[in-house]
């Protein structure tokens, strides 16, 4: 049975407050310092990229209006595959510059779909 968007953008909303509460009082020293938090946090990234790409599949339309969607598969890719070179410094930039803005964009998306079904 295939997934309605709504659970897509849901799994990216619930991933990126993982992360947000992952960092919560943390510092990039400290997030470099804990693998736990560096695993906790690729993991959650990890399932943001693959929602996004399903949701590429499912809703061509929702999927083109968030604007970093294909830099983030992209950025999903590298953390799986290439993960013995992951660059901290940028994982934890993309936490801080991105990543509230994606979750804007997906909160919003959903809020749209749960009108239309309404």
């Amino acid at each position: 049975m295939k997934r309605d968007p709504r659970a897509f953008l849901s799994d990216v909303i619930e991933a990126g407050q993982a992360i947000q509460q992952a960092v919560a009082g943390i510092n990039l020293d400290d997030y470099r310092n804990s693998r736990l938090i560096r695993s906790s946090v690729e993991r959650e990234f990890t399932i943001i990229g693959e929602a996004l790409n399903q949701l590429s599949q499912r809703d061509e339309e929702r999927f083109a209006q968030i604007e970093q969607a294909p830099q983030i598969i992209s950025f999903r890719n590298k953390l799986t595959h290439e993960y013995a070179i992951i660059n901290d410094r940028l994982v934890w930039g993309v936490i801080q510059d991105d990543l509230p803005a994606l979750l804007k964009q997906c909160s919003q998306l959903l809020k749209d779909l749960e009108g239309e079904k309404s």
